[in-house]
């Protein structure tokens, strides 16, 4: 499963004859060093980070929000809601697209950065609510109800108790969060203009007319950054059991 990327590591030292990075031809850092000679290519990179931090926080703030409203109270609606909250991550990526494209297009909103951040948004939530509600649904009641025995009101218990139990399903779903917005490419492409080009639009453009090796070098600094933060994760909950 991991081959893949040792490939894609691998060909980040590459220096290519011709336009495409697919045959090795000798070790080189001249990629390392210029991570931004491909022209365009960081300021689609830069879109698509930015666009994935928005969208990540605000879907993480609305679908904990919903998560709780669905998994602690009964309200009119709720199996409705429940419901909507799944057809997105059930719906093809194409009809979900270009039903996008239909709905910003008869409302009059141009196409571009801001489309695409409510798209992903949109599709995002859904995950969230979904991690975040299974996390709660998790949770045994009897800790809030012996924090509040010990005279602590409702915002006590929510901040000191609830809320730090809650917080690894909150931060699983946000890093999926990212994950998916980063990587979209399908949505994203519907609901973008021709000035609004993310680094998977970029990385789809370039390969029919060849791959900048830089592409490995941004792909490579990716997974590591993953397995940083999978590590720290795994560290710091090493230590929180041995204390």
């Amino acid at each position: 499963m991991l081959l893949p990327n040792v490939v894609v590591i691998l060909f980040s030292f590459n220096k290519p004859n011709g336009r495409f990075n697919y045959e090795w031809t000798k070790f080189s850092l001249d990629a390392w060093l210029h991570p931004c000679a491909a022209p365009g290519m960081c300021q689609s990179l830069t879109l698509s980070l930015r666009i994935g931090l928005l969208a990540t926080i605000i879907a993480t703030v609305l679908g904990t929000l919903v998560a709780f409203a669905l998994a602690r109270h009964r309200f009119r609606g709720r199996a409705g809601t429940n419901l909507l909250i799944f057809l997105p991550m059930a719906t093809p990526e194409v009809v979900m697209g270009s039903s996008l494209l239909t709905l910003f297009v008869g409302i009059g909103i141009p196409l571009g950065s801001t489309t695409i951040l409510i798209a992903h948004i949109m599709f995002c939530m859904s995950f969230v609510v979904v991690t975040v509600k299974a996390r709660i649904s998790g949770l045994d009641a009897r800790l809030e109800q012996a924090a509040m025995d010990l005279y602590a009101n409702e915002r006590q218990t929510f901040m000191r108790v609830t809320l730090p139990l809650v917080a690894p399903g909150i931060a699983a779903a946000a890093l999926l969060s990212f994950s998916l917005s980063f990587d979209d490419y399908i949505i994203t492409n519907f609901n973008a203009s021709s000035s609004s080009v993310t680094f998977p639009m970029f990385i789809w453009g370039a390969a029919s007319r060849g791959t900048p090796v830089q592409i490995n070098v941004i792909g490579t600094l990716m997974f590591v950054l993953a397995l940083a933060a999978v590590g720290g994760a795994q560290l710091v909950s090493g230590r929180r059991k041995r204390v």
